[in-house]
Order: C-alpha cells, then sequence, then structure tokens
C-alpha cells in the first residue's frame, strides 16, 4: 500500500497536462484537422500561468492567462491554414517552434533569464484540476453525441460533401475545433508548471506528442481518451518509481511509458484492421 498510494497519485499528476491536450485535441481529430500544435500551445500556456502567477499569486487568473496564450496560437494557426491556404502540419510545426522560442525571449525580458523560473506551486491544483477533468468529460460526450454541433463535426472528415451539399460550411466547424483544442491544452499547461512552481524550458518534453497518440489509443471517444491517458500516465509513474528498485538500465525504465504507448498503437491499429475485414 505504501507502494501504490504514491505511484497512483503520481500517475495522476503526470495524466492531467495530457488529457487535457488530448481532450482538447479529440476535437480537430473528429473534424478531420489534427492538431500537432498541442505541444506548443501547452508550453505557452505553462510558461503564461505561471508568468501571472508569479505577479499576481492568483491561481484563477494564471488559468485564465494561459488558456489566452493557447487560443491565441490556436487561432493564428486556424488563420494560417483556413484563411492564408497553409498547409495543416507545416502551420502546425511552426507554432510549436515559434511557441518554444517565444517562451525562452519573454522569460529573458520578463525575468532576466532564459533558464528556470521558480515560483511557489498551489495547493489542492490535482483535485481542482480532477473534478475540471471529469466535468468537461461529461459536456464532451454530451456536445460530440446528443448535439447537432457534435454531429456536424463528426461528419466534416468523412461526409464533407454532404455537409456542403446542405450549405453547411465544414471549415467553420474544423476552425473552432481548434480554437477548443486551444482552450484545453492552456488549461494542461497552466497545471504542468503551477503544480510543480516553476518553468522549465521545454518542459512539456513531449506531452503534446503523447496527447496525439492518446487520441488514437482512445479511439477517438473521451472515455477512451481518460483510459489511455491514464494507462501512459501509469506506465510512466511506474517506471519513475522502478528505478531505485529494478537493476535494469535506466534509459530502458524510462522508455517504459512510451514502448507501451508504441505496441499499444500497433496493437489497435491491428485490431481495426481486423476488424474492418471482418
Amino acid at each position: 500500500m505504501e507502494f501504490i498510494i504514491p505511484v497512483f497519485k503520481s500517475a495522476l499528476t503526470i495524466m492531467m497536462p495530457v488529457f487535457f491536450a488530448a481532450l482538447g485535441g479529440l476535437f480537430p481529430a473528429l473534424a478531420g484537422c489534427l492538431n500537432i500544435a498541442l505541444e506548443g500551445m501547452l508550453l505557452a500556456g505553462a510558461f503564461s500561468s505561471l508568468a501571472v502567477f508569479s505577479f499576481t499569486g492568483n491561481v484563477f487568473a494564471a488559468i485564465f492567462c494561459a488558456i489566452i496564450s493557447s487560443l491565441s496560437l490556436s487561432a493564428l494557426h486556424a488563420y494560417a491554414v483556413f484563411k492564408l491556404k497553409a498547409n495543416l502540419f507545416i502551420s502546425g510545426l511552426a507554432i510549436n517552434l515559434l511557441s518554444s522560442g517565444l517562451c525562452i525571449v519573454l522569460s529573458d525580458k520578463i525575468f532576466k533569464t532564459r533558464g528556470v523560473i521558480i515560483s511557489g506551486n498551489v495547493q489542492g491544483l490535482l483535485t481542482l484540476f480532477i473534478i475540471l477533468g471529469f466535468l468537461f468529460l461529461f459536456i464532451f460526450i454530451i456536445v460530440i453525441y446528443k448535439t447537432p454541433y457534435g454531429y456536424r463535426l463528426r461528419a466534416c472528415e468523412k461526409n464533407s460533401d454532404s455537409l456542403a451539399s446542405l450549405g453547411i460550411n465544414c471549415k467553420f466547424y474544423q476552425m473552432t475545433a481548434l480554437l477548443v483544442s486551444g482552450f484545453f491544452c492552456g488549461i494542461g499547461g497552466s497545471f504542468l508548471s503551477l503544480n510543480l512552481g516553476a518553468f522549465v524550458p521545454e518542459m512539456t518534453a513531449g506531452k503534446g506528442w503523447i496527447a496525439l497518440a492518446v487520441i488514437f489509443l482512445g479511439l477517438k471517444k473521451p472515455l477512451g481518451i481518460l483510459c489511455a491517458a491514464f494507462i501512459f500516465a501509469l506506465a510512466e509513474s511506474i517506471s519513475n518509481h522502478a528505478q531505485g528498485f529494478l537493476s535494469i538500465p535506466a534509459d530502458f525504465i524510462l522508455a517504459f511509458p512510451y514502448i507501451c504507448a508504441f505496441l499499444a498503437l500497433i496493437i489497435i491499429s491491428i485490431f481495426q484492421k481486423n476488424r474492418q475485414n471482418i
């Protein structure tokens, strides 16, 4: 029991930013415009939230500013793709690079450092975000499966011609989907830095990319995303705690969660292919 409780709590902590990023990324994935800029949006949310919290000490103001910063990047991404006709994936990579560089520049200008920015962490933050996570999960299930917006959103990927014949603008739903992903990346990024009590350059460490994998591991379903995010977080938590107990090379232990995600993707791909052939 002494081992299980810390592992479980650590798994929940690791899960939060990935879960919120994947939850937001689900909308553009369903709309046929996969958002690969989740990594950069998470990083922007992490930096802006800690920056605001270090000056105000108000956690809600910090989360709000994190949402605004990530929303701004997602709006820029949507404008580039749908107004300027930029390639969806090239624009997403550009957003990731822009966010990484912008955080360093702003850190240098505001805090006079390009390294670690330390601020006090927030007590009870995990509980707050768990409650928010389940609340938004419930809302997502209703919106996606019980509303006209959800029906049209899911039709954008495979039935865009049918929507166009009904006079429905598919691009509107894709643009709003990208904005939704920015909103939730802001929430996930704020937890990342506020829970740690510090901002570290590139602190997302691939969590945005893992969130993309979680979307597909969860079969593009809200409850599936919750399960996939927790399983990945649990694997990472176990690998973190196992470093002091097992005589296995540390590199292999640290790679364990990513190996699990890779194998899960292969298994799900095989399962879906076999189901289509039936």
